[in-house]
C-alpha cells in the first residue's frame, strides 16, 4: 500500500486526535495523515510520494472521498488536517447522507448526539438520508423537527431507541413530506405513531419494523393493532417487513386487505401466523417477493437479547445498557454548550 505524506501549507499542521478510525478506503487513498520525515530514504515509494501534493487535488474529488470517511472520522480528525479540507466539511453537499451506525463504542451516546445535531444543522436543509443507531433521543427527534431540518429526508434509519418519542414522532413527521422509507428497528412506537406517518408522509413506498428476538417486543393483541394501523393508513406501501412481530393471522389479513400493491412482504420471525389457510395463498398469490417466518435471518438485525430473562426489568435495562441516555443533558447546561461548540470549530 502506498503511504501518502501530505504536503502542508505554511502556518498549517494536520492534527489527527489519537483513537480515530478512518474508513479503510478512504484511508489507503489518504494514508497516514503525518509530516513527511526530514531526510526520508531515497526508496522508490518515498520518491512517488514527494512528488505527489494531496491538496492539489480538485475540490470534488476530495470531497467525494472524504464522503467515505463517516461523520465521526470528518468531525475528529478530517476537518482538522487542513483549511482547504475544513472548508469541504463545512459544504452543505457533504451532510446530505448522515451514517452513525456502528458508532456507538467510539464516543458516548451523548456525545454522539450532539455530533449528529452538528452534522444536520452543516445541511442546512438539504439532508435525504439519516442512519443513526444506539443514540435517538427526544431532544434529537424534536431537534429534527424543528425549521427545514427534515424538508428534504426521503430516507429514516433508527436503531436502539430505547426512550417513548410518541409526541415527537408526530412532531418530527409534519416536518418530513417527503419521506419515502423508514426503517424502526428495537424501537418504541405505537398505532398512534403508525397514524402520523400515513397521515403526513403521503410519498412513503417502504416501511420496516424490526423486533426479531427483542423482548420488548408487544404481545398479540397489540401486536395485531399496530398492524391494523399499518393495513389502513398505509395503503400505498412496496414493500413491508414486520420481522419478530407477535400479530396473529387477524393482522396479516389486514396486510392484505389494505396494502394492495405490496411487492414485498418480510414475515422471518413471525411464528404466531399460520400461511396453511387463505392467508398463507393469498400472499403467495400476490407478493413477488415473501419472506417466511421460519426462513434465515441472514442480514438480519437481531436484538443485543435472547430472552426477557437477560434483564430482569425496564430500570435495570435502562442503566446498564445506555446509561448516558437515562439522565440527557439539557441543552442549556455547560456540558451540552461545550459540545456544541467543540464540534462547530
Amino acid at each position: 500500500m502506498l503511504v501518502a505524506q501530505i504536503q502542508m501549507p505554511n502556518n498549517q499542521s494536520g492534527v489527527t486526535r489519537p483513537g480515530s478510525r478512518i474508513k479503510q478506503d478512504a484511508h489507503q487513498v489518504f494514508g497516514k495523515m503525518s509530516r513527511p520525515e526530514k531526510n526520508p530514504k531515497p526508496t522508490v515509494t518515498t520518491e512517488l510520494v514527494d512528488q505527489r501534493n494531496w491538496l492539489d487535488l480538485p475540490e470534488d474529488v476530495t470531497a467525494n472521498i472524504l464522503k467515505r470517511v463517516g461523520v465521526f472520522e470528518i468531525l475528529e480528525s478530517a476537518q482538522k488536517v487542513c483549511t482547504a479540507w475544513r472548508g469541504i466539511c463545512k459544504d452543505p453537499a457533504m451532510w446530505r447522507v448522515i451514517d452513525m451506525e456502528n458508532t456507538q463504542e467510539l464516543a458516548t451516546p451523548c456525545e454522539l448526539e450532539k455530533m449528529c445535531m452538528n452534522a444536520i444543522d452543516r445541511s442546512q436543509g438539504q439532508l435525504v438520508d439519516l442512519n443513526i443507531e444506539h443514540f435517538p433521543t427526544i431532544e434529537l427527534i424534536e431537534f429534527l423537527a424543528q425549521g427545514q431540518r427534515s424538508s428534504q429526508l426521503r430516507r429514516l434509519q433508527i436503531t436502539h431507541c430505547y426512550v417513548s418519542l410518541y409526541k415527537s414522532w408526530s412532531d418530527f413527521f409534519k416536518k418530513a413530506p417527503l419521506l419515502e422509507e423508514i426503517s424502526l428497528s428495537f424501537t418504541i412506537i405505537s398505532e398512534e405513531t403508525v397514524a402520523d406517518i400515513s397521515r403526513y408522509s403521503p410519498m412513503l413506498k417502504s416501511f420496516t419494523y424490526n423486533n426479531y428476538g427483542w423482548g420488548f417486543s408487544i404481545e398479540m393483541d397489540r401486536a395485531d393493532d399496530f398492524v391494523l394501523a399499518v393495513g389502513k393508513g398505509m395503503s400505498q406501501l412496496l414493500h413491508l417487513q414486520l420481522t419478530g412481530s407477535e400479530m396473529s393471522n387477524k393482522g396479516l389479513q389486514a396486510i392484505l386487505d389494505g396494502c394492495p400493491n405490496l411487492q414485498s412482504l418480510d414475515l422471518r420471525g413471525c411464528f404466531d401466523i399460520s400461511l396453511d389457510g387463505t392467508c398463507g395463498k393469498l400472499c403467495k398469490e400476490r407478493i413477488k417477493n415473501l419472506r417466511l417466518p421460519g426462513d434465515s435471518t441472514a442480514g438480519l438485525k437481531v436484538a443485543p437479547f435472547d430472552s426477557e430473562d437477560d434483564y430482569d426489568s425496564e430500570d435495570d435495562y435502562d442503566s446498564d445498557l445506555c446509561p448516558d441516555m437515562c439522565f440527557p443533558v439539557s441543552s442549556d447546561s455547560d456540558y451540552a454548550v461545550d459540545l456544541v461548540d467543540y464540534y462547530s470549530l
